[in-house]
C-alpha cells in the first residue's frame, strides 16, 4: 500500500521493509508488490506482533474468528473506517474494527492470518466498503487472485472512495488476463488517476504489455510522462525497477543498470532488490 498518493486514504497500519511474496522471493518486478495503502489502518502507534490472546475474544458461537490480542482496540482503527462502522451496533461495530486493526498488523508478515481477520469482519458486516475492501487487500497479498478481484470490485460496487483500479487490473494479470488489464486502463476510470496512483497502473499495464510479448510498447508506456530520476519513495522506486527490467529484456544492459541504481537511490523503504540486481550487473 504507498505512501505519496494524493486524496485520503483507507490504510491498514503499514509497517515497512520489504514486500516480497509468501514464499520469500522478491515481487515480480511489473506487478504491484502488495500496496501499503487503500484498506483500513490504526490510527496509533506501529506495534510488533502481538502473541497473547484475549481470553474475552476467544471463538464462540456468537463470535467466530481469530482470537484476538488485549491490547487491540476498536479506537486504533483510522476514522474514516469507524464512520462507516455507525451503522452497525457498538458491539458489532467494535469486533469488526478489533479485526480490522489486527489485519492490519499482520498483512505484511502473515497476510494468511491477516485474511482470517478480514474474513471474520466479513461475517459480521458483508455490506461495509471497507470490510470488503480489507478482505481483498489481504487477498491480494496472498496473491489469491480471484478471491481479492471479487472483494475489490464489491467494495467499489458498496460505495469504496478508494483508487482501486490498479489493484484490480493487477489481478487480471494474475489470473492470466493481460488484454483485460490493458483494457481497464483505457477505462473512464484510469484517466481519473493522478500522481502516484496512475504511476501504479502504468507499472501493472507495462507487465501486461510484457506478459504478451509487446516490450517495446512496455517500455512506452513506462517512460510516458518522462520518468524523472530524482524521485524517491515505493511508487518511484518500482516505476525505476520495471523500467530497468523492461530495458534489461531489450537487451539494453548498460541502462538498465544505470536504471537500477535510480531504483535503488528511490527505495528508501526496501521494498525492491534493486542492490542485488545491480551487484548482478556490475
Amino acid at each position: 500500500m504507498v505512501d505519496n498518493r494524493g486524496g485520503e486514504r483507507r490504510q491498514f497500519r503499514g509497517g515497512t521493509g520489504d514486500s516480497r511474496n509468501s514464499d520469500g522471493s522478491a515481487p515480480n518486478s511489473d506487478r504491484r508488490p502488495p500496496p501499503k495503502r487503500s484498506a483500513p489502518r490504526s490510527s496509533g502507534p506501529q506495534r510488533a506482533r502481538r502473541t497473547q490472546p484475549d481470553p474475552k475474544a476467544a471463538p464462540s458461537p456468537e463470535r467466530k474468528g481469530p482470537a484476538l490480542s488485549a491490547d487491540i482496540e476498536a479506537r486504533q482503527l483510522s476514522p474514516e473506517v469507524r464512520r462507516e462502522l455507525t451503522t452497525l451496533d457498538r458491539s458489532t461495530a467494535d469486533f469488526i474494527a478489533r479485526h480490522l486493526v489486527a489485519a492490519g498488523d499482520l498483512l505484511d508478515e502473515d497476510p494468511q492470518a491477516a485474511l482470517e481477520h478480514a474474513r471474520a469482519a466479513r461475517e459480521r458486516s458483508g455490506r461495509i466498503a471497507a470490510v470488503r475492501e480489507a478482505v481483498g487487500i489481504a487477498a491480494y497479498h496472498c496473491g489469491d487472485w480471484s478471491q481479492a478481484i471479487a472483494e475489490l470490485r464489491a467494495a467499489r460496487r458498496l460505495g469504496s472512495k478508494s483508487p482501486l483500479l490498479p489493484l484490480i487490473a493487477d489481478c487480471e494479470r494474475g489470473l492470466g488476463r493481460p488484454e483485460r488489464a490493458i483494457e481497464l486502463a483505457r477505462s473512464s476510470e484510469a484517466t481519473h488517476l493522478v500522481g502516484d496512483d496512475a504511476d501504479e497502473l502504468r507499472i501493472v499495464v507495462a507487465g501486461a504489455r510484457s506478459d504478451l510479448g509487446q516490450l517495446d510498447q512496455a517500455l512506452a508506456i513506462l517512460s510516458t510522462p518522462q520518468l524523472d530520476s530524482t524521485r524517491t519513495g515505493q511508487t518511484a522506486a518500482r516505476l525505476f525497477y520495471a523500467y530497468a527490467e523492461t530495458l534489461l529484456a531489450l537487451e539494453k544492459r548498460e541502462e538498465a543498470l544505470q536504471w537500477f541504481i535510480n531504483a535503488a537511490a528511490a527505495d528508501i523503504e526496501g521494498v525492491t532488490d534493486a542492490e542485488e540486481r545491480i551487484t548482478e550487473l556490475g
